[in-house]
């Protein structure tokens, strides 16, 4: 589909506006060039000395100058409301389109990028809309009526207007053709700078605790340095539009008063009259400072061209993981196998080997593994978060890509390792599990959450405002709270990666007896580091490079004096010694 009809979609309710802004126009230019004429009638019957007539001429150009000013507010006033309009359907489609991908979607784009493109792409195709709905129309009407009545004054002097039309084309198309790949530049270059800036805010407690803040200053610097290079570039080149069109502007007014002078004189003002030659000076200004705008016009729809490339690749991009057709509406039970399943990120080295692993409904699962085993690139393909490269993963006996995306993975409730509030109240964070629950039920799942008596101790309990990303509560209570926003769904399958690593060891055991509690038949999947986490576990999963490497409850692995006895015997004995201490 091309960039502009993959655009055009985003007009919607905005095409009123839009078509009525070119109508406006015509009206606006018709009154402009229609004007000169007038003029030159009035300037030609100043000299006869008839009071009555100047003031009939003055009477007429008021009117038509008003009615001229009319028209161009009201132009501006629907293209403004269309470009505007436009702009905000295209963020919001934006901002849609990728609430639909999937990970490897926001991996392949990337964050930075894509705030990148609702942002500054949006601006520059809102600008060159509203350019070409009002002044791209404007400028072709004024540069062929203004021509069609410079002949008809006087066809010979209209030739200096129109062999500058060839000359400014080719100055222009020039300038074009040098800048566009430098405009193409800058935009990765904003992806750059923006993703920059988007790692130093998110990450700005580790920038601090390492003082690092002179390193990333640095950074910034490079990356912003390099935009304002290449703009400056930019610029330079764009700055050459100008002077050329002013050099030909004076010199075809130049070159028409002189000979248009000596005209009136050699023919006594039979061939050409002193009000038709200023009339032509004004069509030839007109003409030529419509090319100059036309140029303007033009360089903006260039740099316009690669922001609407962009935005359409995003629009444009399928989405590499999809609900079936008629999916499965309904996830029975909690059940999960795992058949001889190996996943890869894109082309690159696989992160699950020859996976075989069935987890009854209502099972307790433990996952044990050092940094890099894929303990979360496994959990991730239950809901569907990737899909397997080869073999299949099952919910409930069925293919999960069978499923209804939406009911897959509101049946499967994950607290991910980087847990997330958003800024609203914790009442309103703790809906995100459901937003129906009653207040009951969100200090029910606190309880269960451990999270009750810390929010109770706040001045505005369950109402306390939670800052963008929760920076306003411990890392510990943020889990928590996360936990209990995941219990309210009542899913099918609860999934913890390592979602109580900044709690102390008997929160953690509360937690689990809350979990045991509240959701008797629920999956629950635990992927801890701590081996206390696990060991009440019905099946404990350790895993290495991408494999499982044993499987069974804390007796059978304990007995098999493999890596899980080793893991348990160096933290029992850790314990231990600072228990001495």
């Amino acid at each position: 589909m091309s960039v502009v009809s993959t655009l055009a979609k985003s007009v919607r309710q905005y095409k009123k506006d839009s078509l009525m802004t070119p109508v406006l126009v015509t009206g606006e230019v018709i009154l402009e060039c229609v004007l000169p004429l007038i003029m030159a009638s009035l300037i030609d019957h100043m000299s006869g000395g008839d009071l009555g007539l100047v003031i009939r001429y003055g009477a007429i150009l008021l009117v038509m100058a008003m009615l001229s000013l009319f028209f161009g507010m009201k132009a501006g006033e629907s293209a403004a409301r269309a470009s505007t309009g436009f702009a905000a359907n295209l963020r919001e489609d934006i901002f849609f389109r990728v609430q639909d991908f999937a990970f490897a979607d926001i991996d392949k784009f990337s964050a930075s990028s894509l705030v990148t493109r609702m942002t500054t792409d949006v601006t520059n195709v809102q600008n060159a809309y509203q350019m070409i709905i009002r002044i791209a129309i404007r400028t072709p009407l004024m540069i062929i009526i203004s021509v069609v009545m410079c002949l008809k004054i006087h066809a010979g002097m209209s030739i200096i207007f129109l062999a500058m039309i060839p000359v400014l084309a080719i100055a222009l198309l020039l300038i074009a053709t040098k800048v566009m790949p430098v405009f193409r530049r800058i935009f990765k270059n904003y992806d750059a700078l923006n993703n920059s800036v988007q790692e130093n805010v998110s990450g700005i407690r580790v920038v601090k605790s390492f003082v690092r803040e002179d390193y990333e200053q640095e950074k910034f610097e490079k990356a912003s340095e390099g935009v304002r290079k290449d703009f400056t570039y930019a610029e330079k080149i764009l700055a050459l539009n100008s002077p050329v069109m002013m050099f030909a502007i004076y010199t075809a007014m130049l070159l028409v008063s002189w000979f248009g002078a000596n005209i009136i004189i050699s023919s006594g003002g039979s061939e050409l009259t002193t009000g038709e030659l200023s009339s032509l000076i004004t069509y030839g200004v007109q003409i030529l400072s419509a090319i100059m705008m036309l140029s303007m016009v033009f360089v903006m729809i260039t740099m316009a061209a690669e922001s609407g490339e962009r935005i359409a690749e995003v629009l444009d991009h399928e989405t590499s993981l999809k609900s079936p057709e008629n999916g499965i509406t309904e996830v029975k039970n909690g059940q999960i196998d795992f058949d001889k399943v190996d996943f890869a990120y894109g082309s690159g080295k696989l992160a699950l080997e020859d996976v075989d692993l069935h987890i009854p409904s209502g099972a307790t699962v433990g996952i044990l593994g050092g940094t890099g085993s894929s303990k979360t690139t496994l959990i991730q393909l239950i809901s569907r978060l990737y899909d397997v490269t080869d073999g299949s993963v099952k919910v409930a006996g069925i293919d999960v890509r069978d499923y209804d995306l939406e009911t897959l993975r509101d049946a499967v409730s994950v607290v991910l390792q980087k847990n997330v509030l958003f800024s609203g109240t914790i009442k309103d964070n703790l809906r995100w599990g459901n937003k129906d629950a009653t207040d009951e039920e969100l200090i029910e799942a606190c309880r269960a959450a451990q999270a009750d008596e810390f929010v109770s101790q706040f001045p505005d309990g369950y109402d306390t405002w939670i800052e963008q990303g929760g920076t306003n509560v411990s890392g510990g209570q943020k889990q928590r709270l996360c936990i209990a926003r995941a219990l309210l769904k009542k899913p099918k399958v609860l999934i913890m990666d390592d979602s109580t690593s900044a709690v102390d060891t008997k929160t953690d055991a509360l937690i689990r007896a809350g979990l045991k509690k509240s959701l008797p038949d629920t999956t629950k999947i635990i992927i801890a580091q701590r081996v206390s986490s696990v060991e009440e576990a019905d099946i404990i999963l350790v895993m290495d490079d991408g494999k499982i490497v044993e499987q069974g409850n804390h007796e059978e692995l304990m007995a098999k004096n493999g890596i899980y006895r080793e893991v348990y015997d160096s933290q029992t004995k850790k314990q231990e010694d600072e228990d001495n201490e």
